[in-house]
């Protein structure tokens, strides 16, 4: 599914247009995404956690040349489902 599909199941859900329903998923992304900028937790009962996690500095290869490179340090978002998505999903 691409935010276009998203875009549209949200709308049909809401019985509403799909700009209302564009805005809405925007919003949601745009503070999950302020949040975890911060360092933030965004906790979702029955759905999971998006966290921030820190990443080391390490070293890489280049598939196509073989090159040795270095990736650096940062934070990358992660998500850990929550056990209720885990069981609809089994």
């Amino acid at each position: 599914m691409n935010k276009a599909e998203l875009v549209a199941d949200v709308a049909e859900r809401m019985s509403d247009s799909k700009m209302k329903a564009e805005e809405a998923v925007n919003a949601v992304f745009d503070a999950i995404t302020a949040a975890l900028k911060n360092g933030d937790e965004v906790r979702l009962p029955t759905f999971g956690v998006f966290v921030v996690s820190q990443t080391a500095e390490r070293k890489a290869r280049n598939p196509q040349t073989g090159e040795e490179v270095i990736v650096p340090a940062g934070r990358r978002a992660r998500f850990r489902p929550g056990k209720a998505l885990k069981d609809q999903l089994n």
